[in-house]
């Protein structure tokens, strides 16, 4: 992409409003910009990262197993009549009464909805286990929603559910789901911790939360030192195997919340305990049959008798992760994205726009880099260098490729790492061959 014809809309000044890190640089890099308190537009730049991180949480749920599917975001009340959530819910669900005067609502998850569509089609347990998910926009009234995406009142989000026979079967979907988790965030970059949480509105009697550590975490945790050294980078995991180990692993140790942490636990620990601010990333529950039962979604058992299914739902915040990404990688210059989520690998800064063998050689580097299949921003503005460089900084450009005149003359390009900072002059093969390690 070039930059001249793309539209990024990135700002010098950071806008009053913007109280957190993640909202000042995703408003100055052009990512998003706010329609109304809490909803926002995603701008290319934005969008770009959005469906990166909807694309490793898609394929590490296809992974496992889980089918996509997708719901509609109105949904009509009498669904959560049935479950017994519309009145006990609160102020945060966005109620509609439509032109027949219908109630409808915006749906803030999907757990009724997803139990009325297995209730109308599954029949046996033959067909069990069964997981579902879909990634749509909900909608929950917060009442002071602030941090741009971190709290808003629209959002993307990954739910999924899963149906099973028996408690047993609904422990090995659970734990397919913790797995899961945890390859999903080390593929975002992230070092996101399981810490045993309330199940909340969503009810249940067994729930983890994952967070990552960041100073702007909305929450203060506490957790033993190890976890910062867990990780399944590299592991041949087997989802159709025990999964257990994997989960005790990653439980075995003290971890807590501000509202469940335990003094004298702390105590006990000495140097060896952590106590940061946190970021909530994903969710997940199991819940029985709270919602099986009042809805009817049951499945003839092997003995022919009809069986309430086990339930569990999982959820992944995907736009705002985008944020969360931001709040733990980020600099006084802008961001530092995760290769994986970037959204372009490369820039190319030409210092010097005009110049016939500085664009020649600009052109040459475009041209390779996406016929390697790489997302490139190349940088042809007739701008100064030091808005150039600011700008690929703000964004979050993980490689900057760097031609002038002067490298251009010796067959040198400079290569900047975003991460590290570190530069080095390079011939353009060697350059490239570094970028593609």
């Amino acid at each position: 992409m070039r930059l001249s014809r793309y539209y990024l809309p990135t700002l010098k000044d950071t806008p009053a409003e913007a109280q957190i890190a993640s909202h000042r640089l995703m408003l100055r890099a052009g990512m998003v910009r706010q329609s109304s308190a809490g909803i926002y537009s995603w701008l290319p730049l934005g969008l770009r990262v959005l469906k990166n991180i909807e694309t490793i949480v898609r394929e590490e749920q296809n992974a496992i197993g889980c089918h996509e599917v997708l719901m509609p975001t109105i949904q009509p009340a009498d669904l959560w009549r049935k479950s017994g959530r519309y009145d006990d819910y609160g102020p945060e669900m966005l109620r509609i009464v439509d032109r027949h005067e219908r109630d409808m609502l915006y749906g803030p998850t999907n757990e009724e909805q997803i139990t009325e569509i297995f209730a109308e089609t599954v029949r046996s347990y033959r067909e069990l286990p069964q997981m579902l998910y879909h990634i749509q926009w909900k909608f929950r009234d917060e009442v002071r929603p602030r941090f741009g995406v971190m709290r808003g009142r629209e959002f993307l989000m990954k739910d999924a559910y899963s149906f099973d026979l028996n408690s047993e079967g609904a422990r090995l979907s659970y734990n397919k789901m913790f797995v899961s988790y945890l390859k999903t965030y080390e593929r975002l970059g992230l070092k996101a911790i399981p810490m045993a949480a309330d199940t909340g509105p969503i009810g249940g009697d067994m729930s983890h939360e994952f967070l990552i550590l960041a100073d702007t975490g909305e929450s203060e945790i506490a957790c033993h030192r190890d976890f910062m050294d867990l990780s399944l980078i590299g592991e041949n995991i087997d989802f159709d195997g025990d999964l257990q180990p994997i989960v005790d692993r990653f439980t075995a140790k003290y971890a807590a919340t501000d509202e469940m942490r335990n003094p004298e636990t702390e105590k006990q620990l000495g140097d060896q305990l952590i106590t940061a601010r946190g970021i909530e990333v994903g969710h997940i529950f199991n819940f029985g049959t709270k919602y099986s039962k009042p809805m009817g979604a049951k499945v003839a058992g092997p003995d022919g008798h009809d069986v309430f299914v086990e339930m569990g739902s999982y959820g992944i915040g995907v736009s705002r992760l985008v944020g969360a990404i931001i709040e733990a990688s980020h600099d006084d210059d802008g961001i530092i994205w995760p290769d994986a989520v970037a959204p372009f690998s490369v820039g190319i800064l030409n210092l010097k726009s005009g110049d016939a063998a500085c664009d020649q050689a600009c052109t040459g580097i475009y041209d390779t880099l996406r016929t390697q299949g790489r997302d490139v921003l190349y940088d042809d503005r007739d701008a100064r260098a030091g808005t150039k460089f600011a700008d690929a900084d703000l964004i979050g450009l993980p490689w900057q490729l760097i031609v002038g005149p002067r490298g251009v003359k010796n067959g040198l390009v400079e290569l900047k790492n975003r991460k590290s900072g570190a530069r080095e002059e390079l011939s353009l093969e060697s350059a490239l061959s570094k970028i593609s390690e």
